[in-house]
């Protein structure tokens, strides 16, 4: 498997040493009876049935990575080890906003052990770095507009030397008025994007229902296991090599080198093993201090995040503020939408420029509405930055229409199943920017009793609850099965039992004319008289199975059965991030579309004759930009679709929840891997659980106040309920193989099913997201 070190298994190595982490054992090598031949045709199109093969696409091969995660074995970027190594640390601004009036570093370079004490001043190149906007000081310049701001940097013999160094530097600090409330930075006009959207004219409208309410989701942290980590090692010519776990190795690169002033090739970049992501690690974090540290001092330096540190250290899901207001005719057709969306962004860009683009164009959901009006702002405040977290702009729009989606229903007296099926798009259908769902395909149309009816997923995946029972109320449960569990809260007094429905619209890939692409080189050659392909990517393993999907690929399209996986560096060209559900539309798009080229080689060749190699670049359909001024625009590659049913049980007198049971329908496309895909949907959930109610941070005018896994509580094994589910596969004809990315729409759409359980269980409104105990007290006159 892909090692966090340089070089290539034919024998080239870069000049940094390896690490002396754990290794692994080379894969027994046995010579098969007989080479393989080339297949004669295309073994993964749309339609085209595919090869039978053990390992390939459609089956669930062991992970490769599966033993040594187990059993303990697998080196994560915080195992690396290096002779000579440095440990770096950061030293954070306790303030959210203050002017720097002076650095004093002196104490801290006294110290026996310490080789470096490095602060702004000391940057060698470019000062400021960003992913969609360079906006961000390596390290602060003449303010700090964050509590948690990185002010300097140290490295040290040992990791406690580092950080006591850290806390002998003085810093004098004059503070300054802390700017946190994002509504008043929209006012002030203090604002990374503004992005509306227009269609129609929701005044003229004359409807039989409305209801407007106002939304609040809280701040929720990806909480990898994983803190952030790497090592930097220079390479004796002014070079550096970085083993870092990160979602996007090329986007790093691109970042670090003006700010080290190196070129690009003077930087070679490998991805170490990742401890879970969910978009924490798609902004740089320890990339360009521990190089800085690295280049002066000569020697190989580590950094690694503590939990308190970690939680400072990466971006997290906006937090938003939504006031929306839905109206439907007497039928329960809606007639218009209209909304107010506000995220906080926090100090810095990081990617709230996109956020705000995906919340505006999915801020109705999957739903058709002729009148719409939408305004969405992404802030800047002097709260923690806030970025790329699982879903992206569509989880906190999701919590807001969905449940607005209920409340109408409920005033029209329709089914919230029903409801939804009355407004569900369908194939032809728009959404709100004027993007069309699908291409319309007579051959899916509704059948005799609707002929011409265009075919409606949504409403196919809604009607399959149907057939799958709402779990049953138990005569008699054991205490571990109630709300509060073993805390002998209750035996079943006050306890009520809910269901409500959730529907969650997702695009996949990159958005808005962005140049998404993937790089995939594969290498067809004898190895000990047995073929073997050896694919090389960038895609960063997160945990999502890329690693066996890429091998199941090669296996189905070249007809061989061992395939390696070379390291993902940037000796390869760039893979796109592992986000936005993509890696697998387009990175499995790019080894597909290399294994054709090979085989296209292989054609009246022998492979005892030399390698055959291909290297391809795969690109989706172009998309456009929003437009500024009404939002049109076909923004989008690819939509999915997820529906959650939840079953909660809720004390009514204390507050406390227990999420009974999850039932998810969700069209994949295609199902590539079924355990990794329902690896996907279930972790999706999770997540989706933890924001419903328990996963908030906690900020006061900017400042964190609960940054650890003791008052930042994420679910555990014992808060995940059953789950039932069933997967649709409704093929995309643009897509590779068919597949829609699967990986973000659970966390979409199972908040507010669990929220609308719990408002069937207790008939309150709920319109903060997590819910809390007081949500559900605060009526009964006393706190929980």
């Amino acid at each position: 498997m892909p090692e966090p070190v340089a070089g290539e298994p034919n024998g080239t190595t870069a000049a940094a040493p390896e690490p002396t982490a754990r290794t692994k054992t080379a894969p027994t090598k046995t010579a098969p009876t007989k080479t393989p031949t080339p297949p004669t045709r295309a073994a993964g199109g749309v339609g085209t049935p595919l090869q039978e093969r053990s390992g390939g696409v459609g089956s669930s091969p062991t992970r490769p990575d599966a033993a040594a995660k187990a059993n303990g074995a697998f080196d994560y970027a915080s195992d690396l080890e290096f002779p000579g190594m440095l440990w770096g640390h950061t030293l954070r601004s306790p303030h959210p906003r203050a002017r720097l009036v002076s650095i004093d570093t002196a104490a801290a370079l006294a110290m026996p052990g310490v080789a470096a004490v490095l602060t702004a001043a000391d940057v060698p190149g470019k000062r400021y770095y960003g992913l969609i906007e360079a906006d961000q000081p390596v390290l602060a310049i003449d303010e700090v507009n964050y509590q948690g701001e990185p002010v300097a940097i140290v490295a040290a013999e040992t990791l406690d030397l580092a950080r006591r160094a850290a806390e002998a530097v003085t810093v004098e600090y004059e503070e300054l008025e802390t700017h946190w409330d994002p509504e008043e930075a929209v006012e002030a006009g203090n604002v990374f994007r503004y992005q509306p959207v227009r269609l129609g004219d929701p005044d003229a409208q004359v409807p039989a229902a409305v209801v407007a309410r106002e939304y609040v989701v809280g701040m929720q942290d990806q909480a990898p296991l994983g803190p952030e980590s790497g090592v930097a090692v220079p390479s004796g010519d002014g070079g550096v090599s970085l083993y870092v776990a990160t979602q996007w190795v090329h986007s790093d690169l691109e970042q670090i080198a003006p700010c080290l002033s190196l070129e690009p090739d003077r930087i070679h970049m490998a991805i170490a093993g990742i401890g879970g992501a969910f978009g924490a690690r798609e902004d740089l974090s320890v990339q360009v201090h521990m190089a800085m540290l690295a280049l002066a001092t000569a020697r190989p330096v580590k950094m690694m995040y503590d939990r308190a540190e970690s939680f400072v250290g990466h971006v997290h899901r906006h937090p938003a503020r939504m006031r929306y207001e839905h109206a439907a005719d007497a039928d329960g057709k809606l007639l218009y939408v209209k909304a107010r969306i506000v995220l906080d962004g926090g100090a810095y860009a990081s990617t709230t420029e996109a956020v705000v683009g995906n919340a505006a164009s999915l801020a109705v959901g999957p739903y058709e509405v002729e009148h719409v009006s939408v305004d969405a702002w992404g802030a800047r405040t002097n709260n923690p930055p806030c970025g790329a977290m699982r879903g992206f702009g569509g989880v906190q729009t999701c919590f807001a229409y969905e449940s607005q989606m209920d409340a109408l229903a409920e005033m029209l007296g329709l089914h919230p199943l029903e409801f939804r099926r009355r407004n569900a798009v369908a194939q032809g259908s728009k959404l709100i920017t004027g993007q069309i769902v699908d291409a319309y395909d007579p051959e899916r149309a509704g059948g005799p009793s609707n002929p011409g009816r265009p075919f409606s997923p949504l409403a196919d995946m809604l009607g399959r609850f149907k057939d799958i029972p709402v779990p049953a109320v138990p005569a008699a449960r054991d205490i571990v099965e109630l709300p509060g569990g073993t805390g002998n809260t209750t035996h079943g007094e006050g306890v009520r039992r809910g269901v409500g429905y959730g529907v969650g619209l997702k695009n996949v890939c990159y958005s808005e004319g962005f140049d998404d692409y993937s790089t995939a080189r594969v290498r067809l050659e004898l190895v000990d008289g047995e073929t073997v392909a050896f694919v090389h990517t960038a895609a960063a393993e997160v945990g999502q199975g890329h690693w066996s999907l890429q091998a199941q690929i090669a296996r189905t399209e070249l007809g061989v059965d061992r395939v390696e996986l070379l390291p993902n560096d940037t000796k390869v060209g760039s893979a796109g991030s592992s986000s936005a559900s993509r890696q697998s539309y387009m990175t499995g798009g790019a080894v597909k579309a290399a294994c054709e080229a090979v085989r296209e080689l292989w054609q009246g060749r022998d492979l005892a004759d030399g390698p055959i190699e291909a290297t391809q670049v795969f690109r989706h359909r172009v998309t456009k930009p929003m437009d500024p001024v009404t939002g049109q625009g076909e923004s989008h590659v690819q939509l999915a679709l997820c529906v959650h049913r939840a079953t909660v049980d809720v004390d009514v007198e204390l507050g406390l929840v227990k999420v009974v049971d999850l039932t998810c329908v969700q069209d994949v496309g295609k199902i590539m891997n079924p355990v990794a895909l329902e690896g996907q949907i279930h972790g999706g959930s999770a997540q989706g659980l933890g924001l419903a109610v328990m996963e908030e941070m906690i900020t006061e005018q900017g400042r964190v106040r609960n940054a650890s896994f003791t008052d930042y509580l994420i679910p555990t094994i014992l808060d995940m309920p059953p789950m039932r589910l069933r997967i649709v596969e409704n093929a995309d004809p643009e897509a590779p193989y068919g597949l829609r990315g699967a990986g973000e729409p659970p966390t979409l759409s199972s908040t507010p099913a669990i929220v609308a359980a719990i408002r069937d269980a207790t008939g309150l409104a709920l319109t903060h997201i997590p819910v809390r105990p007081e949500h559900l007290t605060a009526h009964l006159g006393r706190q929980p």
